[in-house]
């Protein structure tokens, strides 16, 4: 983590200030600016947590800042303590005690364990950029809150961050969401992870999502989720990596090269320039030639397919991920434009069609054709290609690439319905 003081402002910033609200030192929500309101909180949170007041926001500041971005904290069990004594002093629920803490009796803890105490608010944020370490971050948070969710990595990006999925479900129907092939439609990936922590919410709750009963759904149906396929990329847009890094140095230069597309907002490839939606041996020579005619001809901020199918190692690792396991249907979530793209050139797997008029119609999305110059070499292509089973490209929200954070709250309306009904589509 950074070293943040006054003045300083990215995806950092919003980090912190999104710690100090949910930790009660910051009460209006900020702009992402590190200016004399967020210092003021920064000092008070510093004094009350017998830290050196400052107001520098270095290791042992964040450290203690921490819990406030996994939606935890851990304790060691004291004499007297149950779980209704801890839900009182950390103002949770014994029932979210009860739910990270299995095994455990609530009236007779022993005296020196340690417990997973959840604190009152969801751990996935839905109002500042998504990083690959606010990723990180909810990941972990998501784990310990509900222990029977499964979380690891498919593989590593250019530069070694894990490429993370997270798995809640029991039944033999196995499900795929994606998303972030693409740099800047990162907007997608709070999308995936506000729905996966809605629904393990469901689950521990024995409540419903979008009408359907949680109980019944995971009995039935295996969810996989692949939320940031592009972190590198993802972290040159948000603007988390830092402009001195090598990378974010080759990147600027790749993108002198076309200068007619923004840097780094209009960047949608990984941080070498390959476009990883460009990258799936569903006719990808066609797609070279394509994008070859285009000019993209060399790494770029978007549209070059790479040297060859699965030269980038976030596409490969997609495709061994999809390769072990049984998926019965794939969404891939991309934006913008309020379409759904269903099939691959002409190829209908079996009820493709109808299964996308039904997610048009929670959804209010149009049902389309993928248009020619992006018809080859797509992550949902490959898997119809390879599987003739049914698999969705989700082209989220409208407007310009990248999304404002401002969108969320409409796109994740539209697209619950679609989120949801995918997990017994194909059953």
């Amino acid at each position: 983590m950074e070293t943040l003081r006054i003045g300083a402002q990215g995806p950092y910033v919003s980090m912190l200030q999104l710690a100090l609200m949910r930790s009660g030192f910051l009460n209006e929500e900020p702009d992402g600016i590190f200016g004399p309101r967020t210092q003021s909180a920064v000092l008070a949170f510093q004094r009350a947590n017998n830290l050196t007041a400052d107001g520098i926001v270095g290791a042992r500041t964040w450290s203690a800042l921490s819990p406030y971005l996994l939606g935890y904290i851990l304790i060691t069990v004291q004499r007297g303590d149950t779980f209704y004594r801890l839900a009182q002093r950390f103002g949770t629920s014994v029932d979210a005690i009860s739910v990270a803490n299995p095994g455990f009796d609530s009236s007779n803890l022993r005296i020196g364990s340690r417990l997973v105490v959840p604190l009152n608010f969801p751990v996935v944020p839905t109002n500042i950029p998504f990083t690959y370490t606010l990723l990180d971050f909810t990941v972990r948070g998501l784990k310990a809150r509900y222990p029977f969710i499964e979380t690891g990595s498919i593989g590593s990006s250019v530069m070694g961050k894990q490429l993370y999925y997270l798995r809640l479900g029991r039944g033999a129907n196995q499900v795929f969401y994606n998303a972030s092939h693409h740099a800047n439609e990162w907007i997608t990936t709070p999308v995936l992870m506000k729905f996966f922590e809605d629904y393990a919410e469901a689950v521990a709750t024995g409540g419903s999502i979008f009408g359907a009963e949680a109980d019944s759904l995971i009995r039935q149906t295996s969810l996989y989720i692949v939320p940031m396929v592009n972190p590198d990329g993802v972290d040159l847009v948000t603007g988390a990596m830092p402009r001195s890094s090598p990378y974010y140095m080759r990147a600027l230069r790749i993108s002198g090269n076309y200068p007619d597309i923004p840097f780094p907002s209009g960047w949608q490839a990984n941080i070498l320039g390959t476009d990883l939606n460009l990258q799936y041996p569903a006719g990808w020579e066609q797609a070279r030639e394509i994008k070859f005619a285009e000019g993209f001809t060399s790494p770029a901020p978007e549209s070059f397919v790479g040297t060859a199918p699965l030269s980038a190692p976030e596409s490969a690792a997609v495709y061994q991920f999809t390769r072990a396991n049984n998926f019965s249907i794939v969404l891939a979530y991309h934006t913008q434009g309020k379409v759904i793209f269903w099939k691959f050139l002409d190829i209908e797997p079996p009820f493709g069609r109808q299964i996308a008029e039904q997610f048009s119609s929670v959804s209010g999305y149009e049902v389309s054709e993928t248009p020619y110059e992006s018809s080859y070499a797509g992550y949902k292509d490959w898997f119809i290609l390879q599987y003739n089973r049914p698999g969705y490209t989700i082209e989220a929200g409208q407007g310009v690439n990248p999304l404002p954070i401002s969108q969320f709250d409409e796109i994740y309306r539209d697209n619950l319905g679609i989120l949801t009904l995918g997990l017994t589509a194909t059953t």
